[in-house]
């Protein structure tokens, strides 16, 4: 207990206490911190990326004006003053949508509520003005009148994509699935070609409007209608309107595919693969690993072979993942899938099914790269298990297999998801692997759909981690994909928290169910 020195009158600190203590705690606090603050600076670079900031006018010394959001302020390189970073978009009329600007070359910065915003399919942003919107029939609109025609038709666009969207992913890609799997049908066939024909007639009425627009430096462009996704007049909304449109651009980030080099909208497709893939990884590396540490602890004779395996074991935990992904490439692609579309899918050859990367050998290989972690952890559970309780289970007549199922396994169970946990934290994260053995640049399906067998083992995926580092390092514009990249890393830090936390919750329950050693 805490008590006072009797000839200085301090506290002094309990017996066994002393500067290693406060050392640890010191540290546990610090790790904590920079936890924090990395959580914090994913969260404000990638969060903020969606947040409709204003648009400024800037007016230079010599007369010429550019619009564009401000990104950063940097240190001139000669140290004379500071320079900004506008994004400024409209690729196509000057060739880069990014302008750095000296602070002591600008001489007036506003912020008109007229300029206007336009997400489009090709050439990035339009930053400018609507001059006018030219309907397929009818008088031509100007000023607010074709602002508020353009949110209306904007509307009605986004209904018929999605009716499209449907249809392709319901209707047109299980039919060609099936056209592929069964051989032509003239009833599939049919059904395929009245498909395509609702898709063509959807296309036509989306088309024939124009816009007009006019960049602040001058510079006339026309502009299909249906070239573009979203318009938006960010100084003219209001807070309450810009937190609607942040918490719209935040839900289509979770739930949108990619497009535009996989810097513009979502990531859906690489959250759902990278859940899936860790499930499946989980399922399978679970028995082998639990087998084979009951197999060690349990079973096995205790000597120099068994100390040999286990250290052959701990090894295997510390070899680079990219050699697990050159075996994985080697022995579960090309050896077991070559084999299997030898045997099952010849009429396919030379299109490989299961010869090629895909969902079900990145889960394997992953499985192999986590096995020694569950290994480990499981046999470690298994031995802290008092003796006394194998042998009271024994000596009251249960058999061998019923004293390691309904006694040593349960209390052993907390153990067991602490592989569980460390494997899902370093499956999740791997790239490198994947890279040899399913994963894609760009797969807007996820691999589970209605078409049987529903769950496709075959098909390529995308990964949170992978899409990282292709948006970061393979992109046409570094500065456009560092936000996705930020977003992307705190969004694959929440998914791992949340498996990891799902996993605790489940230990905490069986440990205090059964009893076992607070040491776990």
């Amino acid at each position: 207990m805490r008590g006072w020195h009797r000839k200085t009158g301090r506290a002094r600190l309990p017996r066994g206490e002393g500067p290693w203590a406060w050392l640890s705690a010191g540290s546990v606090s610090l790790s904590l911190l920079l936890l924090a603050l990395l959580l914090g600076l994913l969260a404000s670079r990638g969060l903020g990326h969606f947040w409709p900031g204003d648009v400024a006018l800037v007016t230079l010394q010599d007369g010429r004006q550019l619009a564009g959001r401000e990104v950063r302020e940097q240190p001139l390189p000669d140290g004379s003053g500071h320079e900004r970073l506008y994004r400024t978009g409209n690729r196509d009329l000057d060739g880069e949508i990014w302008d750095w600007v000296a602070l002591a070359a600008i001489r007036e910065v506003s912020h008109p509520p007229e300029l206007l915003v336009l997400e489009r399919r090709r050439w990035s942003e339009f930053i400018g003005r609507l001059v006018a919107l030219e309907p397929e029939a009818g008088p031509r609109l100007e000023g607010e009148a074709a602002w508020s025609a353009l949110t209306d038709r904007l509307a009605e666009l986004e209904a018929g994509r999605e009716a499209i969207r449907e249809l392709r992913e319901r209707t047109i890609l299980p039919l060609v699935r099936r056209l592929e799997r069964e051989g032509k049908s003239a009833e599939a066939t049919r059904a395929l070609a009245a498909a395509e024909a609702r898709v063509a007639e959807l296309r036509a009425s989306l088309g024939g409007a124009r816009l007009v627009l006019e960049s602040v430096s001058g510079e006339r462009l026309i502009q299909s209608l249906d070239e573009i996704v979203r318009a938006r007049r960010p100084n003219a909304m209001s807070g309450l309107d810009k937190l609607v449109a942040w918490g719209e651009r935040v839900w289509r980030f979770l739930s949108e595919g990619p497009r535009v080099g996989n810097v513009e909208d979502g990531v859906w497709p690489a959250i759902f693969g990278t859940i899936l893939m860790v499930l499946l990884m989980s399922v399978v590396v679970t028995p082998f690993g639990v087998l084979a540490a009951v197999y060690l602890n349990e079973v096995a004779h205790q000597g120099r072979l068994t100390r040999l395996v286990r250290i052959g074991v701990r090894n295997l935990a510390g070899v680079p993942s990219i050699v697990y992904g050159v075996f994985g490439l080697g022995v579960f692609v090309y050896g077991i899938g070559g084999r299997l579309d030898q045997w099952f899918f010849e009429a396919s050859l030379p299109s490989p099914t299961f010869g090629t990367g895909g969902l079900l050998w990145a889960s394997l290989t992953l499985a192999l790269l986590t096995l020694p972690v569950v290994i480990v952890a499981t046999e470690e559970g298994l031995a802290r298990i008092p003796h006394r309780q194998r042998e009271g289970a024994l000596a009251l007549g249960a058999t061998r297999l019923e004293m390691l199922s309904r006694v040593v396994l349960p209390m052993a169970m907390p153990a067991m998801l602490t592989g569980m946990i460390l494997a899902v934290a370093r499956a999740a994260g791997e790239v490198a692997p994947l890279m040899l053995v399913g994963v894609a640049k760009l797969a807007p399906q996820v691999p589970l759909d209605g078409d049987f067998p529903y769950l496709h083992l075959e098909r390529k995926f995308m990964h949170l981690g992978y899409h990282i580092f292709d948006a970061a390092f393979h992109g046409n514009d570094v500065q456009a994909a560092l936000p996705i990249a930020y977003g992307t890393a705190l969004l694959l830090v929440l998914v791992i928290l949340v498996l990891n936390l799902t996993a605790i919750f489940l230990r905490h329950h069986l440990r205090s169910r059964h009893g076992t050693l607070s040491s776990y």
